[in-house]
């Protein structure tokens, strides 16, 4: 039997992050405008002699067991066990088979980049196509989602899982339990402006987005007038920066991104810290229109608009008084895929 292999793209939340979030979702609708970008995780399924073998060089994990003792890998590999048993129950009669999953991700875990529901993904494709299931993208995200959120218990929204396995520039509405994708198309001069312009910025530092999340739901279910009305605001700015988007207006879009991040911040005080808001600072002082965390907050990779001119300048002066590093991106327009190979590599 051939190895099967896929890929499932990372995404920046662009505007709306948090209101797909429960109970905010479920009671006001969710609003989420997200792009993915050239990171990926990836998952390996094949053929193993006995039991099951996981694999993940990038953390330099390695974990074997028998069927029966699954629970013994959940601390290290508590995704790659729910996936495992999911696909085995769904699309195997529960019968076990014996597999090797090895996975790798672009981006550490909490990086804000949604690369957790993206490896959920890769490794829900990759377990399909093993087992011969095919699944459709709507089934394939609700699938993850519920791997992540009901299954596990695992803090989070729903734009994560959607974004990876449709691609490209989605803006994702949420009424009660029904979540709809629709792709944006966008001009091609709009396209790679955004690309000059954009810059991805990471200080070193990853967080525990459930902390976040925990906050901002608890300030939701308490009624705080304060943090509601401006998770009312994050919701609105996705929708103005899709419109600024689909008319090619990138000052716009800057101002919207800006004015979002500003309102994301009061929705919960764990959003931004010090570190943050120094390397925001800098950015700003040296060519940045405008500059957020892209995910919960707290930390990892932040999404600057940058004047193209001036990248460089940027780049250097958070390096040099931040530390850190600054990388381009490009954005995809391809989900998940997956494809058969002759042999895993070991």
């Amino acid at each position: 039997m051939n190895a099967i292999r896929s890929r499932a793209p990372l995404r920046l939340g662009l505007g709306g992050g948090g209101t797909d979030v429960s109970p905010y979702s479920e009671d006001f609708g969710g609003r989420v405008l997200s792009v993915t970008i050239d990171r990926y995780a990836y998952a390996t399924v094949s053929p193993a002699p006995a039991g099951v073998e996981f694999h993940s060089p990038d953390r330099q994990c390695t974990g074997r067991a028998a069927h029966s003792d699954l629970d013994t890998l959940l601390g290290e590999f508590g995704l790659h066990v729910a996936v495992y048993r999911r696909m085995i129950r769904d699309h195997n009669g529960g019968r076990d088979v014996a597999v090797r999953l090895a996975t790798e991700v672009d981006a550490p875990p909490g990086s804000g980049l949604g690369s957790s529901s993206a490896l959920v993904v890769a490794m829900v494709q990759a377990m399909a196509e093993f087992l011969g299931a095919s699944l459709g993208q709507y089934e394939l995200a609700r699938t993850a989602w519920e791997i992540e959120r009901v299954e596990l218990g695992l803090a989070g929204g729903w734009q994560d899982q959607y974004s990876a396995v449709f691609g490209g520039f989605n803006y994702m509405e949420a009424d009660r339990d029904r979540v709809v994708v629709n792709p944006l198309r966008i001009r091609r001069a709009v396209h790679a402006e955004l690309e000059a312009s954009l810059l991805l910025y990471f200080g070193g530092v990853s967080r525990d987005s459930a902390v976040v999340i925990e906050q901002q739901q608890g300030n939701v279910v308490a009624g705080r007038e304060d943090a509601l009305a401006a998770t009312h605001a994050v919701r609105a700015e996705a929708e103005r920066m899709k419109n600024a988007l689909l008319v090619g207006d990138v000052p716009e879009f800057a101002a919207s991104l800006n004015d979002g991040w500003l309102a994301k911040k009061r929705t919960a005080t764990s959003i931004s810290n010090a570190a943050i808001e120094r390397a925001h600072d800098v950015a700003s002082r040296h060519g940045m229109i405008a500059g957020k965390v892209s995910g919960a907050g707290g930390g990892g990779f932040m999404m600057l608009v940058v004047d193209p001119e001036r990248r460089l300048e940027v780049a250097r002066a958070l390096e040099s008084e931040c530390g850190g590093t600054v990388t381009g991106a490009h954005v995809t327009h391809h989900g998940v895929e997956s494809w058969p190979v002759k042999r895993a590599v070991r």
